[in-house]
């Protein structure tokens, strides 16, 4: 009798795995049916096959559950072409489905199974099957249009992991044979999409991943000042003070004539109460790049904030000999007077005798007619500016001067 049961269990676990194998092939063809795919059905039958013990480790299983996604995707676009509308949530996450579906596949394949000679052997049939779809995929850049679509609704994770499945297809140990790999140039495309992936990481504030991709790409071709500065930010925001300032002391020795690296660098040594070190640092950049005016603008600007004044205005002279178009430093230069003069305004206060006090304002209007022009020729350079209209603005009102003042209102009003 004990016999008899260890038989008929037998007999049921053999029909048990011949059903599954059933329920494979009716997935397929459930999927593949061009007229009237069912691909709910097609995902229910491959459901049980992809748990039970004699199918679960079966590389077509794990291919045909990927092949249901591919095919539905495939016919989306065909029924687009005839003018229905797509739903681009449910085909991206069927690429996405199928893609994850056969790298198990290929796990599988490629795991040295026994022939009936006991000679280990590899399923290359269902690998190259795999490879073409994969090489379709980046050819048609399924998996960018799905990360695209989650970026327009904010869900940057998703995101980024979409993309990097994009761009991991052509690492795959499957796509590495050379007709594959002649069809994927890691070109300025490729970098283009590992620099959104490295976007969509910072997007979801992750931050890790986002720095190994900038770090990546910082010394490549595609945007290399922008890739260094959002790397710059990822260490900030990590607040890893060693890696970024690594980053920014790099990138003043990289990109000389890029003032916004060295900008950062030198405020981050005055807020950390380091301003020695940052008037230091920038006189070994003029002294290696005396020719960058942008140098010389933000010596001015420190020196202007150590209250060096002679200093500040020598250092805008010497920014606009070399840029005579730069905003900020004739900016600089009126900032000097300004300042100055409403300094000499606090003062004048406590004085107490008229006579002096007379003198006092005589000498601070001066000083502030020395910054208007300075103010103008900035205004002329950067029209938009809002800092430069708004004193300006004062300067003309304080010198009565209406029909200035009335126009960089109005400017001021349309800003």
């Amino acid at each position: 009798m004990k016999k008899l049961a260890i038989m008929m269990a037998l007999v049921l676990a053999s029909t048990c795995g011949y059903a599954q194998k059933k329920a494979v092939n009716s997935a397929k063809n459930k999927a593949s049916n061009t007229e009237s795919p069912d691909f709910a059905g097609a995902r229910e039958d491959i459901k049980a096959a992809l748990e039970n013990e004699e199918t679960k480790n079966l590389a077509n299983t794990w291919y045909v559950a990927g092949l249901i996604g591919y095919k539905e995707n495939e016919y989306a676009m065909i029924q687009a072409q005839f003018g229905n509308p797509k739903d681009d949530e449910k085909v991206g996450k069927a690429v996405v489905e199928s893609y994850d579906y056969w790298i198990k596949a290929d796990q599988i394949a490629m795991t040295p199974t026994l022939d009936k000679k006991g000679r280990e052997v590899v399923d290359t049939k269902t690998r190259k099957a795999i490879a073409d779809k994969m090489l379709e995929y980046y050819r048609t850049q399924e998996l960018v249009k799905y990360g695209i679509y989650l970026n327009d609704k904010r869900d940057f994770a998703t995101a980024y992991e979409v993309f990097m499945r994009h761009l991991n297809i052509p690492n795959l140990d499957m796509m590495q044979d050379a007709k594959y790999q002649k069809e994927m140039p890691k070109d300025s495309i490729y970098q283009q999409y590992m620099y959104y992936a490295g976007i969509f990481a910072a997007q979801a504030e992750n931050h890790d991943n986002a720095i190994a991709i900038f770090e990546q790409m910082k010394d490549g071709e595609y945007e290399p000042v922008t890739v260094t500065q959002l790397l710059y930010q990822e260490y900030q925001a990590k607040k890893d003070t060693a890696n970024f300032v690594r980053v920014l002391q790099d990138a003043t020795v990289k990109f000389p004539s890029e003032p916004w690296f060295l900008q950062n660098l030198i405020n981050h040594y005055i807020y950390s109460g380091q301003e020695q070190k940052a008037i230091e640092y920038l006189d070994q950049a003029i002294a290696r790049e005396p020719n960058v005016a942008q140098y010389h603008h933000i010596k001015g600007n420190l020196d202007e904030n150590a209250k060096n004044y002679d200093a500040a205005l020598a250092d805008f002279d010497a920014a606009l000999a070399l840029d005579p178009t730069l905003a900020d430093a004739h900016a600089g230069k009126g900032r000097v007077y300004y300042n100055q003069a409403v300094k000499m305004n606090e003062d004048a206060a406590y004085i107490t005798d008229q006579k002096a006090y007379n003198a006092a304002l005589k000498e601070m209007n001066e000083m502030f007619r020395k910054a208007l022009p300075h103010f103008e020729k900035a205004h002329e350079l950067d029209p938009k500016n809002r800092d430069f209209i708004m004193i300006l603005r004062g300067l003309y009102y304080r010198f009565q001067m209406d029909d200035k003042y009335t126009a960089i209102s109005e400017e001021l009003n349309n800003l």
